[in-house]
This record gives structure tokens, C-alpha cells and sequence, in this order.
């Protein structure tokens, strides 16, 4: 299996670093393209008016492009121009933060994940319910394991998986749960601060209220302890809607 991987953490951030090993373990073919700076919450960013520039890493056993741009960028790249082989996945991931209900329009990680789907290349996601992991090794074997399992042709063309691990050891994690994504929205906020020279800045803060998350949504299983994967598609239509419009203006 040719897989590209990316993600929006950056090239050095412990979860791709942790795929890339057990992608390589298993013996499968790994290239990589992902920014060379955090691009957290991007969402589906493309650079349109500056140039992208791009590092080539070679460590010891380590190789790939970081891309000064966005993990949209980065696919999109990877893609077109600097992959030699076509990949038959497209991997995002391991993210530091889980991706769950609205986190899904803000990510780059899924927008990176996206892009491959837009683009006809399967495409996972993948995240961890915790910022600063120092190892993800349990959690990259777990998803590559399964990457042979998954039914991508019963699938509607341009689906995303979207994966998320609680923030557990994967041998305290209970079973995979496949279900819908919470619509409960983040309360947000943001803190006013001085910084040394007394002038104010703002930092964002905030929280998905927890009596609002339905039971059995990805937010809800994902606390409680289980694995979750919500496969995504992006029709934003709201049909019923467009049935209240047209009878509204017909009348």
C-alpha cells in the first residue's frame, strides 16, 4: 500500500512521526508531506497569494517534504507535483486534540484529509483526546492495523474517516464505536492579557458544555473511553430549506 501521509501539527510532531514508524513496520510505502510549522484549526486554507516553499528532511530513518503552507496546502502539492507515486490512502494525523462535532469544519487535520478526498484518493483522520502526547506508538499500530479491514468501496465517493483515540493508554481503551459527531457548538471566550511591554492581547478559550452532548455522539463515547470513527461527507445542503424557500416564494 502506498500511503501518503500529512497532518497539521507539523513534520516533527510526535503523532506523524509515530505513523510514519508503524507504517514502515508493517511494510507498507510511506511518503510524506506535511507543514513545516503548526497549522492547528486552519481549517481548509489554500495559499493563494504568496509562494510555497519546501524542505526536504532526511534523518535517520526519516524522509519527507515539510511545506511552508497549509495541510490543504501540503496535499494539494503532494498530489499534483512532488509525490512520484500516486498514494492509495491519504492518512492525516495522529493530531494533538481530538476532532470531534464542530472541530471538524475548524481542523486541518481533517481539511487535509478532505482535500485527498476531494481529490479521489481515500482518506483518514486520525486524532488523540489529549495536547501534548509524548508517545502515540499503540494508537499508529491500532490505526494501520486496521487500514486492511475498512470497506472503502461500500462507500460513497469523497467519505472521510474520521478517527479519534481518548486520551488513554491503547491497552485501557474500549472498543471502537462507529457513530454520528455531536452538533453541540464551543462556548467560547477569550482572555484579556498584558504583555511585557503593557500593551493587551487576547487569548481564545472555551468549552463544548457537556450537559448539551447527546449520548452516543463521538464527543460523548470518546470521554467515556472509547474509540470512534465518524465517516464524513461534505454536502452542506440543507434540503429541507430549500423545500421552505420554494414554498415561501411560490406562494
Amino acid at each position: 500500500m502506498n500511503i501518503l501521509l500529512t497532518n497539521d501539527d507539523g513534520i516533527q510532531a510526535v503523532g506523524l512521526r509515530s505513523l510514519y514508524s508503524s507504517i514502515k513496520k508493517a511494510g507498507h510505502n510511506v511518503q510524506v508531506v506535511a507543514p513545516v510549522t503548526e497549522q492547528s484549526a486552519v481549517g481548509h486554507a489554500v495559499s493563494l497569494s504568496s509562494p510555497l516553499r519546501v524542505k526536504e528532511f532526511k534523518e535517520d530513518g526519516f524522509s519527507g517534504f515539510g511545506v511552508y503552507g497549509t495541510p490543504v496546502d501540503c496535499v494539494k502539492l503532494g498530489l499534483t507535483t512532488l509525490l512520484d507515486k500516486k498514494p492509495d490512502i491519504v492518512i492525516s494525523g495522529i493530531n494533538s486534540g481530538a476532532n470531534v462535532g464542530v472541530d471538524i469544519l475548524y481542523s486541518g487535520t481533517v481539511s487535509a484529509a478532505t482535500e485527498g478526498a476531494l481529490m479521489g484518493i481515500p482518506a483518514l483522520a486520525v486524532s488523540y483526546d489529549a495536547f501534548n502526547p509524548t508517545d502515540l506508538t499503540g494508537q499508529a499500530d491500532y490505526c494501520i492495523e486496521m487500514l486492511s479491514e475498512i470497506p472503502w468501496s461500500k462507500f460513497e465517493k469523497k467519505t472521510v474517516l474520521n478517527l479519534n483515540f481518548p486520551a488513554l493508554k491503547i491497552a485501557d481503551t474500549l472498543k471502537i464505536k462507529f457513530c454520528r459527531h455531536t452538533r453541540v457548538s464551543w462556548h467560547d471566550w477569550y482572555d484579556a492579557r498584558k504583555d511585557p511591554r503593557g500593551g493587551t492581547y487576547y487569548w481564545l478559550d472555551g468549552v463544548m458544555p457537556k450537559k448539551l452532548i447527546s449520548t452516543g455522539t463521538d464527543r460523548d463515547l470518546l470521554t467515556k473511553g472509547h474509540i470512534t470513527m465518524t465517516p464524513l461527507h461534505f454536502d452542506f445542503t440543507d434540503r429541507e430549506a430549500i423545500t421552505a424557500l420554494e414554498q415561501a416564494f411560490n406562494t
